[in-house]
């Protein structure tokens, strides 16, 4: 019986589980340069003297469509037989996978059909139809997108194109593994992002059958790490919540070929967070004046991780910059972040007599150092709370000395540097306390950015309860963030349906949690 794709026929896939060799052989034998670029692989001058290593980057984002995806999408579609490239193929993705097979259409004169969420942004629905892609916008998420698609293969006869948990795919990918064995044969340890598992497993497979001593090292988002969920569990599972940050890797469940190949292959797996993949966004522009997107970027932070725990020093190191599809105005975002993921900046609550000279002197207890950020209003008390960032240059242990030397001089302060909802939205918020206690709770919410998501938002909720606080940050992202309050929550509470606060929160179907005891909203917001 031929393999399948959620029950849609794979025909002219190989056998369902290729041994290493075999997916050598069919590495080799991928003709990708047809759709592909054959990229570089660049020097870091300043990422090797800050780490005492020799770093390289893999240039994935100079392709065509400026990500590897074109790499897996065109060896998967270039194995069709006769009839099905008459059938046509058809895919879900909102973002670079859904430009590889676009361009890998055009290139095989192949109709090509793309699903994406109706809340894609225009640029990246522009992009695919510039490569010569059909669209369809179709539901809320990636997951309603793909349902869509899977129905269409199916009662259209298009082949449908999985993104990565696929042996042509995953050999595509691993293209690259064999481009940076040529490049640097003496290489130590390559970092890959890992999201559905594709590039790692393509790599790692391909770097061990030629030198196994090389090092293959995945790297995940704190927030999305299926691979390292799958490792623990010992087959794939399917996260509850995944971060969209990185939405290049944004994956709730790694394939289940991918997670063979990666378990057998890769070295390791690290984890890095939302503040430490801007910092290496920051690090590739410096180094390379490349942008890369988050997921891009993904790499080099775990690399960079991966040095500072383990000591490691003199090797040669790569990592693949997979992709530079991003939006322009999520730069924002990423750059408020990178210093605090670099340790850059210090972000501190700090209460100040409410008279004439008290910032001079706190400032004077700086020492001279660069004040970033002051928030303040006053409130109509003596005693006033600044939200504060301050510049370091000696990281982690320059912001435990001003704290110190803060509150030797008896100054109250909070260390808001790892408090997202500080970082996200209370700097914003700074402005008095409400002079009248009630019963609040806060909760951040990632909006899904299309029109109807606030309406849904306030007649599930909005009806029922007080909202006491919002504040809506957007980033140019497929999402925006949302700090939310409500007034009085307990389950009596209500219209006087009886239902559950808690119950209508889990029904407006957006990613949440509840910070009511997030320092930061302590520290200012809370009546």
């Amino acid at each position: 019986m031929p393999p399948t794709h959620d029950g849609v026929p794979i025909t002219s896939s190989p056998v369902s589980h290729p041994s290493g060799s075999e997916y050598l052989s069919l590495v080799v034998r991928t003709p990708v340069y047809d759709a592909a670029d054959r990229t570089s692989l660049e020097y870091m001058p300043g990422m090797s003297r800050r780490l005492q290593n020799d770093i390289y980057v893999k240039r994935e984002d100079t392709q065509p469509v400026h990500s590897f995806k074109v790499r897996g999408a065109y060896a998967r579609m270039v194995a069709l037989t006769d009839d099905e490239k008459r059938c046509g193929v058809v895919t879900a993705s909102a973002g670079n996978h859904a430009q590889g097979v676009a361009v890998s259409g055009r290139i095989m004169g192949v109709s090509a059909l793309i699903v994406m969420p109706t809340m894609t942004p225009k640029i990246k629905v522009d992009a695919v139809r510039h490569f010569g892609g059909e669209v369809l916008l179709w539901g809320d998420n990636f997951d309603e997108a793909k349902r869509r698609a899977l129905q269409i293969a199916r009662s259209e006869g298009r082949v449908f194109i999985p993104p990565f948990d696929d042996p042509y795919v995953i050999a595509g990918q691993g293209t690259i593994g064999v481009e940076i064995f040529q490049q640097a044969s003496t290489v130590d340890r390559v970092f890959v992002p890992v999201g559905g598992g594709g590039l790692a497993a393509g790599v790692a497979v391909v770097l061990k059958q030629l030198n196994p001593r090389i090092s293959v090292i995945g790297v995940e988002p704190e927030g999305s790490a299926c691979l390292s969920a799958a490792l623990e569990a010992g087959s794939p599972v399917t996260l509850d919540r995944v971060s969209l940050y990185a939405e290049g890797v944004a994956v709730a469940r790694i394939g289940d070929e991918t997670f063979r190949v990666c378990r057998d292959n890769l070295d390791g797996v690290i984890t890095v967070n939302s503040d430490e993949i801007s910092a290496a966004v920051k690090d590739i522009f410096d180094d390379s004046r490349a942008v890369a997107e988050p997921s891009g970027a993904l790499a080099l932070a775990g690399l960079k991780k991966y040095v500072a725990t383990h000591g490691i020093q003199g090797e040669t190191l790569v990592h693949v910059l997979s992709g530079a599809n991003l939006n322009f105005h999520s730069l924002r975002y990423i750059s408020e972040r990178a210093e605090l993921g670099e340790c850059g900046e210090a972000l501190l609550g700090v209460t100040i007599p409410e008279r004439k000279g008290a910032f001079l002197d706190f400032c004077r207890v700086l020492g001279g150092r660069s004040v970033t950020e002051f928030n303040y209003r006053v409130d109509g008390h003596d005693r006033a709370r600044i939200f504060v960032g301050v510049q370091l240059r000696e990281g982690d242990r320059e912001r435990d000395d001003i704290i110190a030397d803060l509150r030797e001089r008896s100054y109250d302060v909070v260390d808001l540097s790892a408090d997202d909802a500080a970082k996200e939205h209370v700097r914003y918020m700074i402005g008095g306390r409400v002079d009248r206690h009630f019963n609040e709770r806060v909760f951040s919410i990632q909006f899904p950015e299309h029109p109807g998501a606030l309406l849904h938002f306030l007649h599930v909720l909005g009806a029922h309860w007080n909202i006491s606080l919002f504040h809506y940050r957007s980033h140019g992202m497929d999402y925006g963030r949302v700090l939310c309050g409500f007034d009085g929550t307990d389950s009596s509470a209500g219209d006087g349906d009886g239902d559950d606060f808690d119950y209508y929160m889990e029904q407006i179907g957006y990613q949440f949690n509840e910070v009511t005891d997030s320092v930061a909203y302590t520290y200012f917001l809370r009546s």
